[in-house]
């Protein structure tokens, strides 16, 4: 085997991984060539790295950053982004307002460490005043947002990177893969030998448990959950699925909702809106009629 320290065998083929996008991120690639399996992974990584590049909210040299910093002035986009704000326009539609990618500013006053120190009203209410894609004017490809307003992709990056990264495999071999960013996941189809991939659930209790597994043959898993970041006051807990048009966190959500769909992003958005819906998430679920799985 060539010497490619991220790259490890495992049954039936190699594994790739690296860090990326603030989670560990690893390519499962069905062949006996240790040259092909390093250049796929090697692939997604430089793919994934553009993409995190491109649309991370924590750099100030990128297309997130100029319209971020436009102070009300009107940004022109590439094909590319304007793709995931006509994406996120509709979604945004489509679900009523909660999702909203103009509401990551709010994380200027909720900070989900643990700790008990959950915002004022007012606080809330002042920083609220930023967050609304109706108070953007989206005109393909200029948009244009009130002075202070922000925009945060992060909703849809993780996953349409993984997309993106598993086409890419598509395009350069016909080897069986699976992409997976931090519990997101698609796979090219069934593995070498005709079988399913094999896929664990993070448990929401232990950092190092597992919920159960997961057998897939075709498309895309996500998992959205609030057991890591969450506030407790007066035994009170306040999950970090905030509700973009009261600024506040959703009311009993599940403890995490796994979305099985035929692209990432679908399954991304489908289990994040599902806990959006707090008490309802699961007939939320059953409504849209999409194969789920959730812990409460």
């Amino acid at each position: 085997m060539i010497d490619v320290p991220a790259l490890t065998p495992l049954e039936g083929g190699f594994r790739f991984a690296f860090q990326a996008m603030a989670s560990p991120c690893d390519v499962r690639v069905d062949t006996a060539d240790s040259v092909l399996a390093a250049r796929l992974g090697r692939l997604v990584e430089a793919e994934a790295r553009r993409i995190e590049q491109k649309f991370s909210r924590y750099r100030d040299d990128n297309i997130v950053a100029l319209v971020n910093h436009a102070n009300g002035e009107a940004v022109e986009l590439d094909d590319e982004t304007a793709a995931l704000i006509d994406y996120a326009a509709q979604v945004h539609d489509l679900s009523g307002g909660r999702f909203d990618i103009t509401s990551g500013v709010l994380r200027r006053v909720w900070r989900f460490d643990g700790s008990d120190r959950v915002p004022s009203k007012d606080q809330v209410r002042e920083v609220a005043r930023l967050v609304g894609w109706k108070k953007a004017r989206w005109r393909r490809p200029s948009l244009q947002m009130r002075a202070g307003m922000e925009i945060d992709l992060g909703g849809l990056g993780k996953e349409y990177a993984v997309d993106r990264c598993l086409l890419a495999i598509q395009a350069a071999s016909p080897a069986p893969a699976l992409v997976n960013f931090g519990g997101d996941l698609r796979v090219t189809g069934p593995r070498a030998d005709g079988s399913r991939w094999r896929v664990a659930i993070e448990s929401v209790d232990r950092s190092d448990g597992v919920e159960g597994l997961l057998e897939i043959a075709g498309g895309a898993l996500t998992t959205s959950g609030d057991a890591r970041r969450f506030l407790l006051r007066d035994g009170v807990r306040f999950s970090h699925i905030l509700d973009p048009r009261t600024g506040w966190p959703v009311e009993n959500p599940p403890r995490s909702v796994t979305v099985a769909a035929p692209t990432c992003v679908e399954a991304g958005l489908l289990s994040t809106l599902a806990m959006t819906h707090g008490g309802a998430a699961e007939e939320f679920l059953r409504r849209e009629g999409v194969k789920a799985w959730w812990v409460r």
